[in-house]
């Protein structure tokens, strides 16, 4: 789809409408994180709006330029058992395929991905296959980047039907923000139908997990290209960042949630935006991300309001329980080391905390975040716990 993408700010009218000054920050900005959108997500925004929520997923902002945070703040880098591939959870394994993508989110985790560094994609996957299929353990492989679709349809052919030959393979995910950025991508091509009818069956799926941040995102195209995909067998789930100026209101959080589950969209993760280099901007409180979700399920029936409100942690995916006045209540949905699975933990309230590791522990005394880490047993809160 030649044409489809454009990776030079400098030919967006908006941009070329504003002050030199403003073109010169904002070109610092692409500097340093690239600018990628296809025509199709350009045609959504409202550039007469300045709070447009789709301008502010994909459009450059000066507030990127506060160089907090950590290029990879999950640290990645220590589960990666071969180039390009992961292995943190024992039943899932997640492969990069590629280091482009449909658009670059402003608040991306995987920054390092488009930045000056080595490259970290898969190119050669047969070893990386050959580890899945030593691992016996891997029942659900994860195709991310990147963005999987970005690839010709050929080359995940090949992949996917490799996948399929292992038999303890149950599931294959392909992470991709195509249905927001490109549906084309989707309608335009039936070889790509066809292979998720192909490596669809009865007893193993495929799953789409999408990444929709805004209702206003569901264009048109989008719920076409859904339409195909859940035709053709796949099972498709959301997840999404609370993002500040994005999501951030319990009523558009409330509203994204109830559209997907009209279209037959499980919302599946909430994240806690990563503390990725340039995302301060994008960040909020963990606590107040906490009571958007948790608004937004007031006004959600039972089938919207399916997603866990989770920070993807170096350690594990630590999911926000609940909160009282004093303290936040957290456990791990996935845990890195598995003894830390039936681990619960209390903090005090920090309305300031953007990360897991912003809080200090429940207990008095302990501070590395191993020590405040309290098993399901009587007694074992130190005695000081009230519910």
């Amino acid at each position: 789809m030649k044409g489809t993408y454009i990776t030079d700010i400098e030919k967006i009218p908006y941009f070329q409408s504003l002050k030199t000054a403003e073109q010169d920050i904002l070109l610092k900005v692409t500097s340093k994180f690239p600018f990628r959108a296809s025509k199709h997500y350009l045609s959504l925004i409202d550039w007469n709006n300045p709070d447009d929520p789709i301008k502010r997923i994909i459009f450059p902002h000066p507030g990127e330029l506060s160089m907090t945070g950590s290029e990879d703040p999950s640290q990645e880098k220590n589960y990666t058992v071969q180039h390009g591939l992961q292995h943190k959870y024992p039943q899932t394994s997640l492969l990069l395929l590629s280091d482009v993508c449909g658009g670059i989110c402003r608040f991306c985790f995987r920054k390092r991905l488009f930045m000056d560094c080595e490259r970290q994609t898969i190119r050669d996957y047969v070893p990386a296959l050959g580890y899945i299929r030593e691992h016996k353990e891997i029942v659900n492989v994860l195709l991310s980047g990147g963005d999987p679709l970005i690839l010709p349809t050929s080359h995940l052919q090949k992949i996917i039907g490799e996948l399929r030959q292992i038999n303890h393979v149950g599931i294959i995910r392909i992470g991709t923000k195509m249905l927001a950025y490109n549906p084309g991508r989707i309608t335009e091509d039936p070889d790509l139908i066809s292979l998720i009818k192909q490596a669809t069956g009865d007893e193993k799926k495929i799953y789409i997990m999408a990444h929709f941040n805004h209702p206003a995102e569901i264009s048109p195209l989008s719920i076409k290209a859904i339409g195909m995909l859940q035709q053709a067998g796949a099972v498709i789930v959301n997840q999404t960042p609370v993002i500040a100026g994005v999501n951030d209101k319990p009523k558009v959080m409330a509203e994204l949630f109830t559209k997907l589950s009209f279209l037959g969209i499980s919302p599946y993760y909430a994240f806690q935006c990563r503390p990725t280099i340039g995302n301060y901007e994008f960040t909020v409180p963990v606590e107040k991300s906490y009571q958007v979700i948790h608004d937004a399920f007031r006004q959600c029936s039972g089938l919207a309001k399916r997603a866990r409100f989770i920070m993807s942690h170096s350690t594990g995916k630590i999911e926000v329980v609940g909160m009282n006045n004093h303290n936040v209540f957290m456990r791990y949905h996935q845990a890195a080391d598995p003894d830390d699975y039936d681990k619960f933990m209390i903090a005090h309230s920090n309305p300031q905390a953007r990360w897991f590791d912003d809080y200090e522990p429940f207990c008095p005394g302990t501070n590395p975040i191993r020590e405040w880490l309290f098993e399901h047993e009587p007694g074992s809160y130190g005695g000081t716990a009230t519910y």
